[in-house]
């Protein structure tokens, strides 16, 4: 009965990580599939990049941290038809930019600035604006997004949970095929691989146009708050090994030498961490199966591979999206906090949506000062 037991543990612990390797696709996959099907860019280069990269975060930190595009980056390059010289220029200045926070200990100041409650507004933002974006992915086929959405979130309760992600979207790859719709994706025009180096306009553009916006966002969500939130998850393998200053280090690196190859921005995510662990990723197993996957769609892109991935529906997509977004969003402090610590959870999350993530940001920095402020009054006058 105990070998049973263990061959058990021992299958349900490979498809975890296997589902949660892919568990993220519900970001991936609409940003990198929309540069190549509506700005035509290299599919080689963009899937050579997340997957050299997925390879490295598997070798550094051993963990399954995520690597995904730069969402406010990418999301204006595809709606505004920028150029890949300025994809590629403003991913070379971000990773300049945290190169230079991680190895000036700047990062490592800010994080401390940030209480866990600051830290939980934002992401709590985070994850409410990934449920808005997902309900928009589903809601073109309703239906089978609110139908996804449900498998997955009720698979949480199932003792083979980690075969739901897989399980849906190849029910949705089969649903796609016999509904008559058109594609989500048109993947048949796309420019070949090349050596990009962008020109002085489109340094100067990237850096005002896209660098600043992300700024804020790849800070707080890509490296605070996935510090954070990989600290909480794996206790066992210490806090310096998930150190603000690491994350800052490997997104700026990768982005710095990878950009040059036609790889988009790149960095890790708060979010993705919350649903590849809640699909079961442990370990290097889950982004070294996401790396190699990628690699070998780069390698061998053609109709047939441009094929399969344009059947995954969009409703499908966002049904992973607003799950990543629900993990993300919710937190044990909404139970168990403070009256004061839920007021700047709640504030923080505010500004950031009504704002923007600098602004939350300052916030809920400016509320923490003045309680700690009244604690030192308050101390003096008794």
């Amino acid at each position: 009965m105990r070998c049973k037991t263990n061959k058990f543990d021992s299958v349900n612990q490979y498809s975890g990580e296997f589902s949660g390797a892919f568990a993220d696709l519900g970001t991936f996959l609409p940003l990198a599939l929309g540069l190549i099907a509506l700005n035509h860019f290299s599919p080689q280069g963009i899937f050579m990049g997340f997957g050299l990269f997925a390879l490295f975060t598997a070798f550094y930190y051993r963990r399954p941290i995520p690597v995904q595009p730069m969402k406010v980056i990418t999301a204006l390059v595809i709606a505004q038809g920028l150029t890949p010289g300025m994809l590629q220029a403003s991913g070379m200045l971000m990773g300049i930019i945290l190169l230079v926070l991680a190895y000036s200990g700047a990062i490592t100041w800010m994080a401390k600035q940030l209480s866990p409650a600051i830290s939980i507004g934002i992401q709590l933002a985070i994850g409410l604006q990934l449920i808005w974006m997902g309900g928009q992915m589903m809601s073109q086929t309703w239906l089978i997004g609110l139908v996804a959405f449900i498998a997955l979130f009720a698979s949480k309760f199932l003792p083979m949970r980690y075969l739901a992600m897989p399980l849906v979207i190849t029910l949705g790859i089969v649903w796609q095929l016999n509904s008559g719709t058109s594609p989500s994706f048109d993947l048949s025009v796309s420019a070949p691989w090349q050596f990009i180096w962008p020109s002085i306009d489109e340094w100067t553009s990237a850096a005002g146009l896209l660098v600043l916006p992300q700024l804020a966002l790849t800070l707080t969500n890509a490296v605070i708050a996935t510090s954070a939130m990989a600290k909480q998850k794996f206790p066992e393998d210490g806090a310096e090994a998930f150190a603000p200053k690491r994350f800052a280090t490997s997104s700026g690196w990768a982005n710095l030498l990878l950009s040059p190859f036609g790889a988009t921005a790149m960095c890790h995510g708060a979010g993705g961490l919350a649903v590849q662990y809640h699909f079961g990723a442990r370990t290097w197993l889950a982004p070294t199966i996401f790396g190699s996957t990628c690699l070998l769609i780069a390698a061998f892109w053609g109709q047939g591979i441009a094929g399969v991935l344009s059947l995954i529906p969009l409703a499908v997509l966002g049904s992973l999206l607003a799950i990543a977004g629900t993990q993300l969003a919710w937190s044990q402090r909404f139970i168990d906090g403070k009256p004061f610590c839920i007021f700047v959870i709640l504030s923080t999350a505010a500004i950031c949506l009504l704002v923007n993530t600098a602004a939350g940001l300052a916030t809920g920095m400016v509320l923490e000062m003045g309680r700690r402020q009244w604690l030192i009054y308050s101390d003096i006058k008794s």
